[in-house]
Formats: C-alpha cells, structure tokens, sequence
C-alpha cells in the first residue's frame, strides 16, 4: 500500500461507494472508480439455474472461509484465454491483503481433492459485501462459491451485495443495475448494520440447503 494512502482511507473510500481498479496487471498505479450505474446482486432472490442447484447440492466440492486469501487474489489476478488482461496489480494485492489482515476483506474458496479450484473475495462493511473478483479451474467453481457467498450473506443479515459493474457471466443470477444516488442511499443505511459474515459453528451444508430453499418461495 501506498505510503500516503492508508487503510482508514481505503476503508472509507468504499464506504463513500468508491472501489480502485487498475488499468493493467503491469503497472503499479491505480484508480479510484465511482460509476453512474452499479452492479447489484439480490442476496434473498438469487437467480440460481436448476443444474447449478443440482451442482451445488451434490456437495462434491470442500468450501472453505478465508483459509487461502491471497491465493484467492493471486488467483483472481492471472491472466487466461478468456481474460488476457487484468485490473489486479501487485498494489490492488497489497490493499486487499492489508484489508484481510484486518478483517475487512474475505475469501470463499471452493476446493476439490484439496486443491483450490474456484473462488472469490470481497469486503465486508455493515452489512453490504463489494465483491471484487472470482476465479474458476473447474467446471462451475465460481459460480458455487458465489451461491455460498450469497447463503452466507442471507444467514449474516447483509442487504447489498455489490458487483461494482454487469457482467455476461452474472446476468444468469440475475444481476441488475441501479443508479449511482440510490446505491449510495443503500449503502448508507447498511453501513450501521452489525452483519456476521464469519457464522462461527456453522454448518455450511444445512446453510445451504435453507438458503436454496429460500430462493425457491
């Protein structure tokens, strides 16, 4: 992280709807974004197609909850076929391994014979989660660790999942865009809420199953 900016300013940079990107994975400068329509994902009305729910509960898949972080970022961080280009640079790394430490920033993580195969990560402020990216080496292992991602939010009491910007690979759980004055009016009154991202004790199975009961009423 950068000497002049500090993690108080990072933290509340978001807290005012502001997120950095970088321009490309080289470069070590980045930018502060604050677009005039912002990604949203219903946490309680995810859209979740039939053979992903099938996928999620064979529970062929270990999740794990901020075991690997900056595995997760590393990984969310290369580039591929389908993504030759990256935001992520060593400072983005740097931030968000800082917000971890102080247990702002969190990692789902989806692993398979003990090897990661799929994940993301985010922040955690009251009770809106910004999620920054995902990742996935095996079939569907991004979008099982989003439906975990949001059982966990619905169990923890949050009520904004943000995805910054639309995406093709979102628009199948639904994702919808809202202007920038009425994400801000949400946010602001999430801030307060005192959410649990962390659920100590429970049991990821049966969150699953009352989550994916949940979106079916």
């Amino acid at each position: 992280m950068s000497e002049d900016l500090t993690l108080e300013d990072i933290i509340n940079a978001y807290k005012h709807g502001l997120f950095p990107m970088a321009d490309c994975q080289e470069g070590n400068d980045f930018f502060w974004y604050d677009p005039p329509l912002r990604g949203q994902l219903s946490i309680e009305n995810l859209s979740i197609p039939t053979r992903l729910r099938r996928t999620v509960l064979q529970f062929s898949y270990d999740i794990r909850i901020d075991t690997a972080f900056e595995e997760v970022i590393k990984s969310c961080a290369e580039k591929t076929q389908n993504r030759p280009e990256t935001w992520i640079n060593q400072n983005i790394c740097d931030i968000f391994l800082d917000l971890y430490e102080a247990g702002y920033a969190h990692s789902v993580e989806v692993r398979e014979n003990d090897t990661l195969v799929g994940g993301l990560y985010g922040i955690a402020l009251g009770g809106a989660f910004m999620g920054e990216s995902m990742f996935s080496r095996s079939r569907d292992a991004s979008k099982i660790a989003l439906v975990h991602l949001c059982a966990r939010l619905w169990q923890g009491g949050f009520s904004i999942l943000d995805t910054q910007y639309t995406n093709p690979h979102l628009m199948q759980f639904g994702v919808y865009e809202i202007p920038r004055k009425e994400y801000l009016e949400k946010l602001f009154a999430a801030l307060p809420v005192k959410a649990d991202f962390l659920l100590s004790g429970q049991n990821e199975q049966i969150l699953i199953r009352n989550y994916l009961q949940k979106t079916l009423e």
